[in-house]
């Protein structure tokens, strides 16, 4: 089935939207996607071949995420989500244990962001919660990415002590992407759960969040509320 899978792949690559795509994830020397491979598939045309294949075998599913090719390892993740959901309690924790044992492979900031709130965050809604804090101090940028987006399934419930904790630990963080998604996850704390509790701690971290961290996560509020947060930054 996996070989069948990756005919389907093969089929919808182009090359021009490839290039594009090479550009957007920095594939470039030195840059975060740095040797990324792609094929020029756009993420509806992944899922559809997921949906096809979603009861692929999960050694197969497993080969599919160490592949060199990004859609594949985005479908990968597609059918992980898709077998998560409706896996028994066993199946969950078998999917979860693999997720964060791959985590070398889910390195992009859109396979990161399509999926750890869907296995990593949806496993951990009623259970403890310390991983996260261990993924928030990794080495890998894209752990420590995966620790704070894993938060999102929280928001969605109305939770959000959590995505605090996490993103106190993020603060001082030296990566962009780490400033962009932890900004994110506040504001959507501010959108989903308590505009009043998101001001709260931003006004208590405010000296030391970084710049892009801020806007992010202001990005909802009135331009007068906007511009009173940025000028008090330093």
């Amino acid at each position: 089935m996996l070989d069948a899978l990756r005919k389907d792949v093969e089929l919808l690559a182009n090359p021009e939207k490839a290039k594009v795509l090479r550009g957007f994830f920095k594939t470039g020397s030195g840059q975060y996607g740095e040797g990324d491979v792609f094929l020029g598939i756009v993420v509806p045309a992944s899922r559809k071949i997921a949906k096809k294949y979603a009861d692929l075998a999960l050694e197969e599913v497993l080969a599919l995420l160490k592949s060199k090719i990004h859609e594949e390892r985005l479908i990968a993740l597609f059918i992980l989500i898709s077998q998560f959901k409706k896996g028994d309690i066993q199946i969950k924790k078998e999917i979860f244990r693999l997720y964060l044992k791959h985590t070398a492979y889910i390195n992009n900031w859109d396979l990161v962001d399509l999926s750890a709130d869907k296995i990593v965050g949806a496993y951990l809604e009623k259970r403890p919660k310390e991983i996260l804090y261990e993924l928030a101090r990794s080495e890998s940028l894209w752990e420590r990415r995966i620790s704070i987006i894993a938060t999102f399934h929280f928001i969605k419930e109305g939770e959000y002590e959590d995505t605090f904790a996490v993103a106190s630990i993020l603060l001082r963080d030296r990566e962009d992407l780490i400033h962009k998604a932890t900004g994110w996850m506040l504001r959507e704390v501010g959108k989903r759960c308590s505009e009043e509790a998101e001001e709260v701690f931003l006004r208590k971290h405010l000296e030391e969040m970084p710049r892009t961290m801020l806007r992010y996560a202001i990005e909802r509020f009135s331009p007068e509320k906007r511009r009173q947060y940025l000028t008090r930054l330093h």
